[in-house]
């Protein structure tokens, strides 16, 4: 299988990169098409788009949250053909498409500090992983779950790190992290994924739901005593994007229990409300129920 997953390898990833190659206009023309069998046709996840939009915005009609809905798969299609892009993108096309200010970022690091960098599933993602790995002046180190086809893992490994990102896969992180930790560095993480254990996670309301939200995030910052800085994505117009950087805490170790997972979550919420269709609505947000078990409901 190893052998297999070698040889598609060195198959697949020529193709792709011619494939990205092709205009925006036209890779853009085939994310309508796709976006349009997704909603329209398949309803692929449709269900679970409209049930987390009626959650976030009850107070909308259900037309304008199918307007939103219609939009985010949108969204979601671009990401994957500007995914595409990422096989061939330059330097000098990656700063014309995505902006943020480094003002905040560039002054920690002057005063030698680590970071944890915070986002949630905004898009686009990994135009930010790009943007900052090959802006910042440290490594930029990145937690990612590996995918079970190891010929397309090796592949998004392969363009993520295109511009200096050290990746370091969850399975990894307990093993590995001890060596990043050895030099200056700034640690991103989406921070919105589920717990895989309810039990395990900070229970929040989150757009008046209670949610459980995971643990790790915080308790790296607070071990570690580093600063933590949330970014807001936006979608300027299709294919162009900005990250504003938002300073949760100066110091991870001064803070409560609690206390940075809840001003993230703050932070995500008002990043969320001001570019509505700009979130992976696809991802099941509230499959978990809050038991009086899983601990108090915290904020």
């Amino acid at each position: 299988m190893r052998r297999l997953a070698y040889r598609m390898y060195y198959i697949l990833y020529p193709l792709l990169y011619v494939l990205s190659l092709l205009p925006f206009f036209i890779l853009y023309g085939l994310s309508d098409l796709v976006a349009f069998f997704l909603y329209r046709v398949s309803g692929y996840r449709r269900k679970v788009v409209l049930a987390n939009l009626a959650v976030a915005f009850p107070g909308k009609t259900e037309a304008e949250r199918k307007k939103i809905a219609h939009k985010s798969y949108q969204y979601f299609t671009d990401t994957f053909v500007e995914m595409l892009k990422m096989f061939s993108i330059s330097r000098k096309q990656l700063l014309k498409r995505n902006e943020s200010s480094f003002e905040l970022i560039n002054k920690l690091v002057a005063e030698g500090k680590n970071l944890n960098l915070l986002c949630g599933h905004q898009y686009n993602w990994e135009y930010a992983n790009l943007l900052y790995s090959a802006a910042l002046k440290i490594p930029f180190v990145t937690v990612y779950h590996p995918l079970e086809n190891k010929t397309f893992d090796r592949i998004m490994l392969k363009m993520r790190s295109r511009f200096g990102a050290v990746m370091v896969s969850t399975d990894a992180f307990g093993t590995k992290m001890h060596n990043v930790f050895k030099s200056q560095y700034a640690l991103v993480l989406a921070a919105d994924q589920s717990p895989s254990n309810p039990k395990k996670g900070y229970w929040l309301n989150f757009f008046g739901r209670p949610t459980p939200f995971l643990v790790g995030p915080e308790r790296t910052a607070m071990r570690n005593k580093v600063p933590v800085v949330f970014f807001a994505f936006k979608r300027v117009k299709r294919g162009h994007y900005r990250y504003d950087p938002v300073l949760i805490t100066e110091n991870g170790a001064l803070t409560e229990k609690g206390e940075i997972t809840r001003k993230y979550r703050d932070e995500l919420e008002k990043a969320i409300i001001a570019d509505e269709p700009n979130y992976l609505w696809t991802h099941r947000r509230y499959k978990f129920e809050w038991q009086p078990g899983y601990g108090a409901l915290i904020g």
